[in-house]
């Protein structure tokens, strides 16, 4: 049975590697648009579905962190973005993910690599539109909004908002860094500081959105999931 192709946007300023990557994806699994500027980015986004975004950092005019915090609070947008990048330091990637990127590609990369990863994220899909409780805490995997008591409902994104549902369902047992790391990214090997990383920007975002940290670290073991007044 065919399934529909997987609509990308492409990012990327460099037309040698833009054109790369077309000739890469050209086959009946993709459809993809280009964008070599983040103001045409943007307006592409606001105006066409996307199933994924690869998104360059280094761009004239607007920065691709710019651009990924855009697309998140401007559009609302919760389509996943891959940011691709010579900068591989890690308070790069800390900027990155704190503005609602899911993935991030250092350049040079493999073009399979970067497939595997539009792939990877795809098959997330949809979340489901009902509301996760974990004691006094409410997530809506539909709106992607987490609400406490007595606070204004917190939108999320990108990896943060995969973590928070991931921990609401787990409640009140914990993950650990294993079982977390599967659910974010499969199979797929990645460096343990990545997921600390996605942790640390989602724990910063709750402290200075809603004044708590809901998320425990067991240490050696995983992460828990914390409701305010909970021991």
């Amino acid at each position: 049975m065919s399934t529909a192709p997987i609509r990308v946007l492409i990012v990327e300023d460099n037309p040698a590697l833009a054109a790369n990557i077309g000739e890469y994806l050209d086959n009946d699994r993709y459809v993809l648009d280009f964008a070599y500027d983040g103001v045409v980015a943007l307006h592409q986004v606001a105006t066409h579905e996307y199933d994924v975004i690869a998104l360059d950092v280094m761009l004239p005019g607007m920065s691709g962190f710019t651009l990924c915090q855009r697309i998140r609070h401007d559009l609302h947008s919760t389509t996943p973005i891959i940011m691709m990048t010579a900068k591989d330091h890690i308070d790069d990637k800390v900027e990155g993910f704190s503005q609602g990127a899911d993935d991030y590609l250092v350049k040079p990369f493999n073009l399979k690599e970067l497939a595997m990863r539009i792939d990877a994220l795809h098959r997330r899909g949809r979340p489901e539109a009902d509301i996760l409780r974990a004691g006094c805490i409410e997530f809506e995997p539909g709106t992607l909004r987490l609400r406490l008591p007595g606070a204004c409902p917190l939108q999320l994104s990108g990896m943060q908002a995969h973590i928070t549902e991931a921990l609401v369902r787990a409640y009140p047992n914990f993950l650990s860094y294993e079982q977390l790391g599967q659910m974010l990214w499969g199979e797929r090997e990645v460096e343990p500081h990545t997921l600390r990383t996605h942790v640390y920007t989602l724990r910063k975002l709750l402290q200075q959105a809603l004044g708590v940290n809901l998320i425990q670290t067991l240490h050696g073991r995983g992460y828990r999931l914390t409701p305010p007044g909970e021991a």
